[in-house]
């Protein structure tokens, strides 16, 4: 009498077949650990310069404690999404080197498991951390960043929201003019412009209208001002004085070239939906064109260097360790992560120059992922071998 083994049908089936194994579970409670130890090690690290500096805002420029703190707070986020595809590499490599120390690998193969069906759960994780940052990266990190600027100029420095003032300009009006707007500070979460002076000028720099205003809201495709007080120069010498409810003006910038200015002129602390509206607004140079393609390129395809680094420290996890341990493993991924980095930047460079065009950022920006890739695949095959 034989007995036939009842598999599951249908969902059943799929569900039975989706779950983790317990195998896959164990992999995977194996980087917690590591994961963490390397998530606050390697943010230690790269915030030490933001500690020392809360130190500096406190004692030079007589920064509120609490202030510099909350400063410092939000600096986090983006060093955090910075240093969790290192994390995860470290994790990776520690892992599996416990798991290869104890002989637990050689129990896998023992019973059937190979390399590859192993460390799948661990790749997957990879996958899954890369599609986590990328999501970090494009919707808190920027909040974040914009509340620490924010913080820095109003609370720290003292001198209002974005800065102290600042004023934007378009020139070749309709009969040779030019238009000033003049604010004192820009909102970045409304998008609103405080404190708003706005003076066109004729072909003879005389002004021909002043529009004041407390603020101005964007509302595509430009700017709304409320309770606007008009005052026009005629040319017999007369003046008009009115008082507008709504008003429409375009000020020569959107807010994502003041979102620009309010980060310090950094595209690196921009999402990738801010620097393409940049793009978009066509009022960049061909070299600065470049250099934003580039960086908008290398923002989608950074975050995918965790999966990079899971699958590279892979077959450099499972080689047998004389000693060294934790040690031996953050060096191991200090090595990999700074290589890493310098053919990312060598070929952002490369391609920002390059007469290739927008395919040659595509080109800078995926090279390392596709290159690491291939490395690690490699490696990977060869160690499944033994």
């Amino acid at each position: 009498m034989s007995l036939a083994v009842q598999r599951p049908a249908g969902r059943a089936f799929w569900r039975a077949s989706l779950r983790p194994a317990i195998l896959d579970r164990y992999v995977l409670a194996e980087l917690i650990g590591p994961f963490n130890f390397g998530l606050s090690a390697f943010t230690l690290i790269f915030a030490a310069t933001n500690i020392l500096a809360i130190s500096r805002l406190v004692a030079e420029e007589h920064a509120p404690l609490a202030a510099a703190v909350e400063y410092f707070l939000w600096q986090l986020p983006e060093i955090v999404v910075t240093v969790m595809p290192m994390a995860m590499l470290l994790a990776t490599l520690l892992a599996l080197q416990r798991l290869s120390g104890d002989s637990e690998l050689t129990a896998f193969k023992a019973g059937g498991v190979g390399l590859v069906r192993a460390v799948a759960a661990i790749l997957l994780a990879g996958l899954g951390m890369s599609f986590l940052v990328l999501l970090l990266q494009e919707t808190f990190v920027p909040f974040a960043n914009d509340r620490a600027v924010y913080l820095r100029e109003q609370t720290i420095r003292r001198v209002g929201p974005y800065g102290g003032g600042s004023q934007t300009v378009i020139t070749g009006l309709p009969g040779g003019g030019e238009q000033v707007t003049y604010f004192r500070g820009y909102d970045g979460p409304t998008q609103t412009l405080l404190y708003v002076t706005i003076i066109t000028y004729g072909a003879d720099k005389r002004p021909q209208l002043i529009v004041v205003s407390d603020r101005g809201r964007f509302s595509a495709p430009t700017w709304t001002f409320s309770n606007a007080r008009e005052y026009r120069f005629e040319s017999d010498g007369s003046t008009d004085y009115s008082e507008e409810p709504i008003v429409h003006i375009d000020v020569g910038e959107r807010p994502s070239e003041l979102q620009q200015r309010a980060t310090d002129n950094n595209r690196e602390t921009m999402s990738r939906s801010q620097i393409r509206e940049i793009i978009d607004s066509g009022q960049l140079s061909p070299q600065e064109l470049r250099a934003y393609q580039a960086t908008y390129e290398g923002k989608l395809a950074q975050p995918f260097g965790t999966f990079v680094f899971t699958l590279i420290a892979i077959p450099f996890g499972i080689r047998p360790a004389r000693g060294g341990g934790a040690g031996l493993g953050f060096g191991l991924s200090v090595a990999i992560a700074f290589v890493y980095f310098v053919i990312a930047s060598v070929a952002s460079a490369v391609s920002t120059v390059s007469p290739g065009g927008h395919l040659a950022t595509i080109v800078g920006a995926w090279l390392p992922n596709v290159l690491f890739t291939a490395i690690g695949a490699l490696l990977l095959r060869r160690a499944a071998r033994y």
